[in-house]
C-alpha cells in the first residue's frame, strides 16, 4: 500500500454545530497522528451548512497547535477567492509557528455556489482565468526576500511551504505539470476525468526546484467498518448529504439510514455515481481490495482518504481500520 493521508471536511452533523465539528476535527487529527497517517488536510468550502472549515487557515491553526508531528495543510485553498499575498501571510504564519509541518494545496474552483462566489469576489474579473498567474505570484512570496524588495509576505518570505495543485479536471493536471508541482486529484467527489488527468500530468511534467519527478495523490472516499453491511449503513450519511448538496438543498450531515440505496430512483443513482463512483466502502477485506485496485489502476503515489461519517467514534474507527490494512505505522 502507498502512503496514506487524511482529508477532513469537518462535518457539521444534524443536532451538532460548528464548534463541535471543529473540536472533533482536532480529536481526529490527534487520533490519526497517533496512528501514523502522513498528512492531515482541511478544505475551503463556503455557504455549506455541513462543513465547518470555511476559514481554512484558522481551522488548521487550531489543529496544528493541538498536534505535534503530522503535516497539516489545505486541500485546498480556492485561490481565486483571495489575494495571493494574504494567503502567503496566512500560511507563512502557520509555517512560522510550526516549521516543517505546513503545506498548501491550491484549487481554482470557488468552493461554493455562484451566489456565494459573488459575495466573496468583489472583483469578479479576477477569477479562475487568472489562477495560473495567482499561483506563480503566491509562490514568489515564499521565496527569500531580495535586498530592497518593497513588497514581502511577512511572515512568509523565505519559509518552506510546499505547494500542491488540486484538480478535478484536466486544467489542474496541466498546470501542475507545467509548474513542476505535485498534483492531487479530487476523485472523492469528481472521478470522471481521473485517468485522463493523471496521464496528462505525467506526460507533460517538467521538473522544478520543489519536485524532480511527478507525484500523484488521489482523494478517495473510504468508509470502513467491521462488516460490509455496517459500512454501507454509515456511508448513507454521505450519500444523503451529497444528494442534498447537488440538488440545491444543502444540509448538515444527516444520520445514516438502513437500506438507503433501495429508496433511490434512477436520477438520484446517477447523481451519486457521478460524485461517489470511486468510493471504497465495506469491511476490512473489501476496503483493502478497493484501495489496492485503485492504486493498481492509477499508479497513485499516495492516497488521501476522507469519510463524512455521522458518528464521530465510528469515523475514528473507520480510519483505524484503514491504517491497519494499509500498514500505516506511527512516527517515532
Amino acid at each position: 500500500m502507498v502512503p496514506l493521508s487524511i482529508l477532513d471536511l469537518s462535518p457539521i452533523i444534524e443536532g451538532g454545530d460548528a464548534g463541535r465539528a471543529l473540536r472533533n476535527s482536532l480529536d481526529l487529527a490527534r487520533h490519526v497522528e497517533a496512528l501514523g497517517f502522513g498528512r492531515y488536510w482541511m478544505a475551503e468550502h463556503h455557504n455549506l451548512p455541513g462543513i465547518a472549515s470555511a476559514a481554512t487557515a484558522v481551522a488548521l491553526a487550531h489543529v496544528a497547535a493541538g498536534t505535534s508531528r503530522i503535516t497539516v495543510g489545505a486541500g485546498g485553498i480556492m485561490l481565486p477567492n483571495h489575494a495571493p499575498l494574504m494567503i502567503a501571510e496566512q500560511f507563512g504564519t502557520l509555517a512560522a509557528l510550526h516549521p516543517g509541518r505546513v503545506e498548501l494545496g491550491l484549487g481554482r474552483a470557488p468552493g461554493s455556489d455562484q451566489l456565494t462566489m459573488r459575495a466573496m469576489r468583489r472583483n469578479l474579473l479576477a477569477g479562475a482565468d487568472q489562477f495560473p498567474q495567482d499561483v506563480v505570484e503566491l509562490m514568489e512570496y515564499f521565496r527569500p526576500a531580495e535586498p530592497g524588495q518593497r513588497l514581502q509576505a511577512v511572515p512568509g518570505a523565505g519559509l518552506d511551504v510546499p505547494i500542491w495543485i488540486l484538480g478535478s479536471s484536466l486544467f489542474g493536471a496541466q498546470l501542475a505539470a507545467f509548474l513542476g508541482l505535485p498534483f492531487a486529484f479530487a476523485s472523492h467527489f469528481a472521478p470522471a476525468a481521473l485517468m485522463e488527468a493523471i496521464a496528462i500530468y505525467r506526460q507533460r511534467f517538467s521538473p522544478s526546484l520543489q519536485l524532480a519527478a511527478p507525484r500523484v495523490m488521489l482523494g478517495v472516499t473510504a468508509v470502513a467498518a467491521e462488516t460490509d453491511d455496517e459500512a454501507r449503513f454509515l456511508f448513507s450519511s454521505l450519500q444523503q448529504s451529497t444528494l442534498n448538496n447537488r440538488t440545491g438543498q444543502p444540509s448538515r450531515v444527516p444520520p445514516p439510514i438502513a437500506d438507503f440505496e433501495a429508496t433511490l430512483d434512477p436520477y438520484r443513482r446517477a447523481v451519486l455515481e457521478d460524485a461517489l463512483g470511486a468510493a471504497v466502502v465495506g469491511g476490512p477485506d473489501a476496503v483493502r481490495r478497493g484501495l489496492d485496485d485503485l492504486v493498481a489502476r492509477t499508479g497513485a503515489d499516495e492516497l488521501m482518504v476522507t469519510a463524512n461519517i455521522f458518528d464521530h467514534e465510528k469515523r475514528k474507527r473507520s480510519f483505524e481500520i484503514i491504517a491497519e490494512i494499509g500498514g500505516v505505522r506511527p512516527k517515532i
